[in-house]
């Protein structure tokens, strides 16, 4: 296993103290004015800018702020002042072949950065994470738990809220199974690297819990053989741990886990209601009965913790349309102020300090990227920080809204539908643009691909078709069985709503799509091949055989296994590459070769496939790009090929 850690390790963290003017830099904000002011219409090099911050997080001391910057072009994990000299921002280059999965704060003066790859181990490949540490005064970069020679060991389950350096972190000690195969917890030194071990491994258990305190509560072992998960836990001043509870997950069983220890041994869950709502409760840990209801007036799908995970903050509902509901009163009052402020925009509070004192705040609209914010709440004092995009500005884009329409059975779907500004509502080129996951949803937000698209003149519909969350439990398992049936037909009945609203011209319709979208764009041409002019697939499943047999050598492939194939009773009949011969519409593949979520193998089989076919494809092949694009060379590569293959295919005019 020591080649691995050396991989990563190869792979290079390199350090760069970066300029005064941290605000991302490309040459094309000054161009991009200049083309609005001569042609009305933005250039695709301004859709391609990177996000001023994306993952932003406050200082607790709410004095400086983490995230990955976007910087010349690149995204770069980076810390700087709030409000004072940004000369004095340090950071580092995300490491080559990897994703940050996250950025924390550990204190006021260091972050921890988790990070995942994909590499081969063994005959296979291996989804493979680890940890490092900045610190924010030195910049100096330390490499935590990487002696270790597992497979996972960046799973932080405590941070001190005293300002301390010490954390504790779960990982694996070898890939092999063996005592060191079982995660053990360890406390390490963010600023130093030390580490101390607290908690062997324990055969079977490979997931641990820490209370407020630091102190080890829960273990969570699985049997991937039998599919059933345990829960053990350490009573308060008992040393010992004790099963209390155990579930067959494939079979909708779910463990009472807490997200939160309170006092005497309680603790907050998420349980399921009658009905298939869901409320957080409080309950009494070593005998699972409930103690009190702590929320249930809305549909809980998450919770929003204090940044020292102290406090319940908020609840994010699937059934309201602000979406997180505050249940601290200075947060909410906070919250209602922010909103009033600017009524047109939306506000969402994005980061806070520990005291909740000060807050990163984003105002943004659906035709805006919008702006980021520092908002000190004992003062009531805002500061602008940056435009999200300073290439687009203040500029508004095309309206979008949410419309609703039912699906072949009657079921309603709900879309986000974005209408190309200075055209008429009638009879418009149409781009149907389904989601990535498919565990996921689109909401009424800035989406750069959306604009992008409806600044060319497009009609855009992004279905969230059955089985996507943020509708409940009960609309995400009517996904169950349907992948390439009625989740597909899901979006079909979307165009066809469109067509029947008189918004959509039926001769000029394109599905366009990434990930499990781009496997929806590439399965639609292939199940409706007289519905769509065109299709594009970015980082798209082929095969999906293929995709739910590669978990990376998870430890629950097994488990994930069985979950794809409730999702479909047949893989191979609704795999893009065994339909080619139904397809006739041309297709566009676009891959990045450092995509470590999709194997970009996935697009070179299609390729060939339409090829050896005599099918009308073309494969962009992107040397240096993730599946995310964090690149803005990359992102303008395929924005510019998005527009070219439409343009040739289905013209906007």
């Amino acid at each position: 296993m020591g080649r691995l850690v050396a991989q990563l390790c190869g792979a290079g963290v390199l350090l760069l103290a970066l300029p005064a003017a941290a605000q991302p830099t490309g040459g094309e904000a000054g161009s991009a004015t200049k083309a609005v002011a001569e042609t009305g219409q933005l250039p695709t090099s301004a859709f391609a800018r990177l996000p001023f911050v994306e993952k932003a997080s406050l200082s607790p001391n709410g004095e400086n702020i983490a995230g990955l910057f976007g910087v010349n072009g690149e995204q770069r994990i980076m810390m700087m002042p709030v409000l004072g000299d940004r000369s004095q921002s340090v950071g580092a280059r995300v490491p080559d072949q990897t994703e940050v999965a996250w950025i924390r704060w550990v204190g006021d003066d260091n972050i921890i950065v988790g990070l995942t790859t994909l590499m081969p181990v063994e005959t296979s490949r291996w989804y493979v994470s680890r940890l490092i540490g900045i610190s924010r005064k030195t910049g100096e970069i330390t490499k935590l738990l990487w002696d270790l020679g597992g497979q996972n060991a960046a799973d932080v389950l405590w941070i001190p809220e005293d300002g301390s350096t010490e954390i504790l972190v779960a990982g694996q000690g070898s890939i092999y199974e063996s005592a060191e195969f079982w995660p053990a917890v360890y406390r390490v030194d963010v600023a130093t690297g030390r580490q101390k071990l607290v908690e062997r491994g324990r055969t079977g258990v490979l997931d641990w819990g820490a209370d407020n305190s630091g102190q080890v509560r829960l273990g969570i072992a699985y049997s991937d053989r039998t599919t059933t998960s345990k829960l053990f836990y350490r009573a308060q001043g008992n040393h010992s741990l004790r099963e209390i509870d155990r579930a067959r997950l494939d079979v909708d069983e779910d463990l009472t886990i807490p997200f939160f220890f309170g006092e005497a041994d309680h603790g907050y869950i998420i349980r399921e209601l009658e009905g298939g709502r869901s409320a957080v409760v409080e309950t009494d840990i070593t005998t699972g009965q409930d103690v009190r209801t702590i929320y249930a007036d809305h549909d809980v799908e998450d919770v929003v913790m204090s940044p020292d995970g102290t406090k319940l903050l908020g609840i994010w509902a699937t059934d309201v349309d602000e979406e997180i509901v505050w249940l601290d009163p200075g947060v909410a009052t906070a919250q209602t102020d922010l909103q009033t402020a600017a009524p047109m925009a939306k506000a969402r509070i994005v980061s806070f300090s520990a005291d909740l004192g000060k807050m990163l705040v984003r105002f943004s609209t659906p035709d805006n990227p919008g702006l980021l914010y520092y908002y000190d709440n004992t003062t009531g004092d805002l500061y602008q920080l940056a435009d999200a995009n300073p290439a687009i500005g203040s500029k508004r884009l095309s309206r979008a809204k949410l419309v609703r329409y039912k699906a072949r059975d009657g079921l309603e779907i709900e879309g986000v539908l974005t209408t190309p500004r200075g055209r008429a509502e009638k009879n418009l080129p149409m781009v149907v643009m389904p989601h990535g996951g498919p565990w996921a949803h689109d909401e009424l937000t800035y989406d750069y691909w959306a604009q992008f698209l409806a600044e060319r003149g497009y009609l855009v519909l992004q279905p969230n078709f059955r089985g996507s969350t943020g509708y409940g439990v009960e609309f995400e398992k009517a996904g169950r069985g349907q992948l390439g049936f009625a989740m597909q037909d899901d979006v079909t009945a979307g165009v066809n709503w469109a067509v029947s609203q008189g918004l959509a011209d039926p001769q000029r319709v394109c599905i366009v799509g990434a990930s499990y979208g781009g496997y929806a764009a590439m399965w639609g041409i292939a199940k409706d091949p007289d519905l769509y002019r065109c299709a594009i697939s970015i980082a798209g499943v082929a095969n999906l055989r293929r995709e739910v047999n590669d978990f990376g050598d998870s430890i629950r492939a097994r488990l994930y296994r069985g979950q794809w194939q409730a999702m479909t009773p047949d893989f191979a009949a609704v795999s893009p590459l065994n339909a080619v011969e139904k397809i006739k519409a041309p297709l566009l593949l676009i891959h990045g070769k450092k995509d470590v979520t999709v194997d970009y193998a996935q697009s070179d089989r299609m390729y060939s496939a339409m090829k050896k076919a005599g099918k009308t494809v073309d494969l962009v092949s992107l040397p240096q790009a993730d599946h995310y694009f964090t690149r803005e060379a990359d992102r303008l590569t395929l924005l510019t090929s998005i527009e070219e293959f439409l343009t040739k295919y289905n013209p906007a005019d």
